[in-house]
């Protein structure tokens, strides 16, 4: 899996790595959530072939870990930054431009799981939409 890791588009600043700075209760959801499917804060649309979600995070705010199986891309609608702790113990601060998008491809039993704050001064929104006819199956919501 972390060949994979390391092919996908997770640009970004690296903070950390090997769990440093992880607390006890982040690791605990990373658990919890391990296949949490709610891939954003508001599912806008459902069809046969994507979901559309919504996650907009005020400053400071934080989305849970949740688990990407489908193939997806995602559109920052607005400038921002964002702190994301990824399932292979690292950290990273990414900043985004308006309109920037990034796709991601999933090979069959492939996943990323991660969680996103914003640690950025204004809000922050994304649109991001899984298609269905992946290599996975999409979790249940």
């Amino acid at each position: 899996m972390s060949d994979f890791l390391a092919d996908l588009p997770l640009a970004g600043t690296l903070i950390g790595t090997d769990f440093d700075g992880w607390s006890d209760e982040l690791r605990q959801e990373f658990a919890d959530h391990a296949f949490d499917g709610a891939v954003g804060s508001r599912l806008l649309s459902e069809d046969g072939r994507v979901r559309v979600w919504e996650i907009r995070l005020a400053p400071g705010e934080r989305w849970h870990a949740h688990r990407h199986v489908l193939d997806y891309f995602w559109t920052a609608v607005n400038a921002g930054t964002s702190r994301q702790h990824t399932f292979d113990g690292t950290t990273r601060d990414v900043s985004y431009d308006a309109g920037e998008t990034r796709h991601f491809h999933f090979g069959p039993g492939e996943y990323l799981l991660h969680d996103i704050q914003n640690v950025g001064d204004t809000e922050l929104v994304f649109t991001t939409v899984e298609h269905l006819d992946s290599d996975n199956e999409a979790l249940v919501l």
